[in-house]
């Protein structure tokens, strides 16, 4: 007589272990404890065998007998119902092994190497935040251009297009990293390129000002009524043009005010090069203040809620658009500006290059040392605080072209 639901909830537990069958070698063995387990009895070559099912109610007894089916069904067909779950489960672990997200964060655990602590943690939250969701839990073989472009589909639905094509190329990193170590046969992402499915969008730049715009900047930053170390911040930024990551993350120990040199080490920076800001008389002015300000903490800019975190890139931008420059400005903008301005009056691309910390792009910069025309970079510098101070009162010193 088949179970139902009614006699399997009624079934009380007994002082010792006892069967329900329902037949074609479904039973239901209730415990001592009260718990019912279904069980599958099969005969394979001759041999009894027998398989767990799961635990009644979590699993019903509808799909508890199509489970058994199944298992009848591989009986017939000559194959072992035990081995096939333990097929399965292999076939499972290998699954969850290469899986998309599995050799993404492989791949990423060998990339980051070369990349900043910031720059790294961004690429792989994007990954958690718009990629894993999608494809992670995909075998990397079954991974198709149609479902890269699919996922990055989603990422350009709602306005992020940069982030997209992005993530796309992330996304032919990853594969090219999976081909290379024979987890993949091929790059899908090879065979189409992110114009072929996401719309086309302008380059922008970083929102910066015009040079006749400069002057009054400056002196909205100087009558800034906020908190004096992010005034002495923008102040800080302004003179050194330096990247808002590695302004707001200085720590004293960088600092050498003899040699009037700022050292910003390589694990701090983009190019994972060591930097070195020549400091001016303004410059030093500036962090006298803030020493005044910060005391003997180790970083420049700590954060108000402690925690020996930094102030945020938030902080400096949120000071700007007080100013009345939203989308207008942003600490980047202070790069632009001085590259612009520096290019106009002559001085030499490769020392404000090498200033700016670019990445190599010819063959004078390709060799680059981070002290090289460090002398010639000083003399820069000393003019451009010089520049700065002038045009604040309107008392513009040109200049001094530099050939």
């Amino acid at each position: 007589m088949k179970l139902t639901d009614p006699v399997i909830k009624a079934a009380k537990p007994q002082e010792k272990a006892y069967t329900l069958s329902d037949g074609e070698g479904l039973v239901l063995h209730v415990q001592p404890n009260g718990s019912k387990w279904w069980r599958f009895r099969y005969r394979f070559n001759g041999k009894a065998g027998m398989l767990s099912l799961g635990v009644y109610p979590d699993v019903g007894l509808k799909a508890a007998r199509l489970e058994r089916d199944r298992l009848k069904e591989l009986v017939k067909q000559g194959r072992d119902p035990s081995q096939h779950r333990q097929e399965e489960k292999l076939t499972a672990k290998l699954t969850a092994e290469n899986s998309f997200e599995a050799v993404a964060r492989l791949w990423w655990n060998d990339w980051k190497d070369g990349r900043t602590e910031n720059h790294s943690k961004y690429v792989i939250r994007r990954l958690e935040a718009d990629v894993f969701p999608v494809i992670g839990a995909k075998p990397i073989t079954e991974v198709t251009a149609p479902l890269l472009l699919m996922t990055v589909k989603k990422i350009e639905a709602r306005g992020a297009l940069d982030i997209a094509k992005r993530a796309f190329q992330t996304c032919g990193q990853i594969m090219r990293y999976a081909v290379a170590h024979g987890l993949a046969e091929r790059n899908p992402a090879a065979d189409v390129r992110p114009s072929d499915a996401l719309k086309s969008g302008k380059t922008t730049n970083h929102a910066r000002l015009s040079a006749k715009e400069l002057p009054e900047l400056l002196r909205q930053i100087d009558a800034y009524d906020g908190q004096p170390l992010t005034r002495l911040a923008l102040q800080l930024m302004a003179h050194t043009f330096v990247r808002t990551s590695e302004l707001i993350g200085a720590r004293w120990e960088e600092f050498d005010i003899e040699a009037r040199q700022w050292r910003i080490p390589a694990e701090r920076m983009k190019m994972r090069e060591e930097h070195i800001v020549p400091l001016t008389e303004q410059t030093l002015s500036i962090l006298e203040n803030i020493r005044t300000l910060s005391g003997n903490r180790p970083l420049l800019f700590p954060s108000e809620r402690g925690e020996g975190k930094s102030m945020s890139n938030n902080t400096l931008l949120y000071a700007i658009y007080r100013m009345g420059y939203h989308s207008r400005m942003t600490g980047h903008g202070f790069r632009g500006i001085a590259s612009t301005i520096l290019h106009e009056q002559g001085y030499p691309h490769e020392h404000i290059e090498l200033q700016l910390a670019h990445a190599p792009r010819n063959a004078v910069s390709a060799a680059y040392n981070h002290a090289k025309y460090l002398e010639q970079r000083a003399v820069m510098m000393r003019d451009w605080s010089n520049y700065l101070d002038g045009i604040k009162t309107a008392k513009v010193t040109p200049l001094r072209k530099r050939a």
